[in-house]
């Protein structure tokens, strides 16, 4: 019986520890816990300059967001974060209604002056970088899109693998807005920037030819495909913004 009962006590404490072992290899679902699950932008400013624009930057790898008088006249700032250092924005340009808004957005990275130019037309539409002196990235290239009170904006930052051994950065903007999603890719050491978008159709990317990209699973998205020349691509990403 004493044998019986250190034998049962045995496997149940194998059986605990391989459930064990089975639970820690398990990896964790990545979550933004930074990022906003609602929409920022107020109704008053859905069709109007003020608001809150968000993007992605490549050049190294990045994301932005400006807010644009959009829940008071005295709030006009960025918030920049490049590399993972963050960066804060300012800029002394008020907001006129029925105008252009254009205004240059300056703070400080590693001791040195970044300056960021962001223009966006008086309904809201169009907004981009016209000009950026960031030290250290003197290549960065932007994806902006403006958020409304409907449209949440989500924004990833990732990478991209070919079959041939390309490898490169792979940033994106997805939005119920934009009606799909939107970005940029570079690949390693070059300093050409691609142009990336498609339609967003339950969680899954599709690019302008229809193929499949990837789907998005929480905060995260991972997937391959191949592109015109039959090269095989993998993508992934994790939503930072």
């Amino acid at each position: 019986m004493k044998k019986l009962l250190i034998l049962s006590c045995t496997c149940a404490l194998l059986f605990t520890l391989s459930c064990k072992k089975k639970k820690d290899n398990v990896e964790e679902k990545y979550v933004c816990t930074s990022c906003s699950q609602t929409p920022e932008g107020v109704a008053a400013n859905d069709n109007s300059s003020k608001g809150i624009y968000k993007g992605v930057i490549i050049g190294s790898s990045g994301t932005i967001k400006f807010d644009i008088a959009n829940t008071s006249s005295n709030s006009i700032t960025a918030s920049m974060v490049i590399d993972g250092t963050k960066v804060t924005l300012t800029s002394t340009v008020a907001w006129t209604a029925g105008q252009l808004y254009v205004a240059p957005f300056k703070g400080t990275l590693n001791g040195q002056e970044v300056s960021v130019t962001f223009s966006v037309s008086a309904s809201g539409t169009g907004a981009t970088i016209v000009a950026a002196n960031i030290p250290g990235h003197a290549n960065a290239i932007f994806s902006i899109a403006k958020e409304t009170s409907t449209a949440l904006v989500k924004c990833f930052e990732g990478t991209y693998q070919t079959s041939t051994n390309k490898k490169g950065t792979f940033n994106i903007i997805v939005s119920t807005l934009l009606k799909g999603w939107t970005g940029k890719a570079r690949e390693d050491g070059t300093q050409s920037t691609e142009d990336i978008s498609g339609t967003y159709v339950n969680d899954v990317l599709i690019d302008a030819s229809g193929a499949t990209i990837a789907p998005i699973n929480g905060d995260e998205f991972s997937g391959s495909f191949k592109d015109r020349s039959n090269t095989t691509i993998t993508v992934k990403g994790k939503r930072t913004l």
